[in-house]
């Protein structure tokens, strides 16, 4: 018998002055039994930076040929294309083909991934990649519930994460 998803309902809160987003939105997502804290936070976290109205989550981990969040117009064609981890060069060129935005939330050892990813990827010019610092992420990771209420709040390309007991700074990398 295969394990099943585990649903994780989350509200955030973003205030996003850098795009002048502010929502209150409420989401339930499922959480892959062969995922990790982390990567569940890093798309909880890429949620709230690329928020818009037509962003949904993708099957991720079970269909590898989806990412792990898109925004897609009513027409159903791809806008915006968002990976979170550490994805291999070959397929960020061809997530950049399938769409006219590709955003990378990178977390883990993203230095060492960068030295051998950027430089193949490099000629892409609709592709912005950051990094979240290990720390702060580790901090956030031990936060996951079934059932959370975050604060994102975002100013000067400055991630700050409320849980309602403390705040998280995340001050993300631009690697791209």
């Amino acid at each position: 018998m295969a394990l099943q998803a585990t649903p994780y309902k989350v509200s955030l809160d973003i205030s996003d002055v850098d795009r002048g987003v502010y929502e209150s939105v409420k989401v339930t997502m499922a959480r892959h039994p062969s995922e990790t804290p982390l990567r569940l936070v890093a798309r909880i976290l890429a949620y709230g930076m690329f928020y818009h109205e037509h962003l949904a989550f993708g099957r991720g981990l079970s269909d590898s040929d989806e990412p792990a969040l898109w925004q897609k117009n009513l027409m159903g064609e791809i806008e915006h294309w968002i990976d979170v981890g550490q994805p291999d060069p070959e397929r960020m060129i061809k997530a950049s083909r399938r769409g006219p935005q590709l955003s990378v939330l990178v977390y883990g050892n993203a230095r060492i991934w960068a030295e051998k990813a950027l430089p193949k990827v490099s000629h892409l010019k609709n592709i912005s990649i950051l990094a979240l610092p290990e720390d702060a992420h580790a901090v956030l990771a031990t936060l996951i519930d079934r059932n959370m209420h975050w604060g994102l709040m975002i100013s000067d390309g400055i991630l700050y994460v409320s849980d309602g007991d403390a705040q998280t700074e995340v001050r993300l990398q631009t690697l791209m």
